[in-house]
C-alpha cells in the first residue's frame, strides 16, 4: 500500500483524465455513489466503522485511478478550444525546469516566466507566446526579442492539452496513471519525446 498523500486520478465515465484527488475526496466520491469504475493499482485502505449488525468493519479500498459520474465540466475541457490556465507552476513542469535560453536546469525559485514577445511591444501572456528562463537570462533579455537581445530559443513553446496539463500538474505520478495519460496526449506532443528519455 501506499502512503496516503499519493494521488488519485480521477477522470469522468468516458475516462477523460479531469484532475487528481487525495484520499479523503476519493473517500468522498465512493461515499456520494460516483464511482463509475475503478482502474489501476490499489493505493490503500481505508477502514471504517462497524456495523451494529453485522459487527463487521467496512474497508473501502482506493485505486490509483478512479472513473466518476456526472462531470458535465468534462465535457467543456475536452474540446479543442479549450485552453488551461497559465501558471508557473505548471509552465515550469512543461519546460522541464529548464531555462529554453541558457538549457540549464533550475529549482523553481531560480526560474521566471519569460514572454517570446515582450509584452512591452504587444506580446500576449498566452502559453505560445511564454518560456521558461532563469533570472539571469530573463534580466539580460530584459525588453527585448530573443534575437535582438543575442539568445537562441531551445525549444519552441506550446499550449498543453487538458490531459497533458493534469500530468503537468502532477506528483510522483505512478505507472499506471502515467501509462493512462498519456493514451490521452496527442501524437505530436513534444511530451512523448521527453518522456521516452531514460530518467
Amino acid at each position: 500500500m501506499y502512503a496516503l498523500n499519493q494521488q488519485v486520478l480521477r477522470t469522468d465515465a468516458s475516462g477523460m483524465p479531469l484532475e487528481w484527488i487525495d484520499f479523503k475526496e476519493a473517500v468522498r466520491v465512493y461515499h456520494l455513489g460516483q464511482v463509475a469504475y475503478t482502474c489501476g493499482v490499489p493505493l490503500y485502505q481505508i477502514r471504517g466503522g462497524y456495523n451494529a449488525i453485522s459487527g463487521k468493519r467496512s474497508i473501502l479500498e482506493i485505486n490509483s485511478i478512479i472513473a466518476t459520474h456526472g462531470d458535465s465540466h468534462a465535457v467543456l475541457k475536452a474540446r479543442a478550444h479549450y485552453v488551461p490556465p497559465l501558471n508557473n507552476q505548471t509552465l515550469f513542469a512543461r519546460d522541464a525546469h529548464l531555462c529554453l535560453y541558457c538549457g540549464e536546469q533550475f529549482s523553481s525559485r531560480g526560474l521566471s516566466r519569460d514572454h517570446v514577445v515582450p509584452l512591452s511591444v504587444g506580446g500576449k501572456d498566452t502559453w505560445n507566446n511564454v518560456v521558461t528562463a532563469c533570472k539571469r537570462c530573463n534580466n539580460h533579455k530584459a525588453g527585448r526579442s530573443p534575437e535582438q537581445a543575442g539568445l537562441e530559443l531551445l525549444a519552441v513553446p506550446f499550449t498543453p492539452t487538458h490531459a497533458e496539463y493534469i500530468y503537468l500538474q502532477g506528483k510522483r505520478i505512478l505507472a499506471d496513471q502515467m501509462q493512462f495519460l498519456l493514451a490521452h496526449f496527442p501524437r505530436h506532443s513534444p511530451l512523448h519525446k521527453r518522456l521516452a528519455r531514460p530518467a
